[in-house]
């Protein structure tokens, strides 16, 4: 995957995060999502998990079922 630097992830917008509201768990493209699946399930609350997989199921719909 490649990385996201300070300056590329400040210019997403806020529909490209996973958790718009804390700007967190990038997803701007389905390497992103698959990353962002598995550092919010190693360390994420429960809710930050549920929020993070709906997400991705919507933008990448059958992304989560190929993992």
């Amino acid at each position: 995957m490649p990385k996201l630097t300070a300056a590329e992830r400040r210019k997403l917008p806020n529909s490209a995060f996973a958790i718009p509201a804390k700007r967190a768990y990038p997803i701007p493209d389905e390497s992103h999502a698959r990353d962002a699946l598995r550092e919010v399930n190693t360390n994420g609350t429960a809710a930050e998990q549920r929020q993070v997989r709906i997400a991705v199921a919507r933008r990448y719909p059958g992304l989560e079922a190929g993992r």
